[in-house]
């Protein structure tokens, strides 16, 4: 499940793909946590069973576990803002400045959120599908 939700995140626009990009649970905190810290007990509650913590962040060993799938993802900003910047011109092989005019969001936040949203929930719906196909 987990490398699906990867696999619909990378197709969006502005998805930084670098180490460290991507954290399901408690991410890479999980590397100064002691291993009876980070295990995440099972219990059952009202007749589910279920974990007391949720630091897999609902995938373990890419299988879901029926708790929430919770992650962190990081998005580049925009580099069409209003400040001058420098850059190089290749038709004159010199250095010279930039500065983009118009309207430009320098944060793409407002709109980034539902997209990701949206596209781990088609990941988690297309696995859905490809289980009903096999009843």
């Amino acid at each position: 499940m987990g490398i699906e939700v990867i696999k619909c995140l990378c197709k969006l626009k502005r998805v930084t793909r670098y180490q460290r990009w991507l954290e399901f649970g408690s991410g890479f905190a999980c590397s100064s946590m002691r291993g009876s810290e980070h295990n995440d007990s099972f219990i059952v509650e009202n007749g589910i069973v279920k974990t007391e913590t949720n630091n897999h962040g609902g995938i373990l060993g890419g299988i879901c576990s029926g708790m929430p799938i919770i992650f962190t993802l990081a998005v580049k900003p925009t580099p069409s803002i209003a400040k001058e910047q420098n850059t190089v011109s290749l038709s004159q092989m010199k250095n010279t400045k930039i500065s983009v005019k118009g309207r430009h969001d320098p944060c793409i936040v407002p709109r980034a959120v539902p997209c990701v949203e949206a596209a781990a929930a088609i990941s988690v719906y297309d696995a859905f599908l490809d289980y009903k196909k096999y009843q």
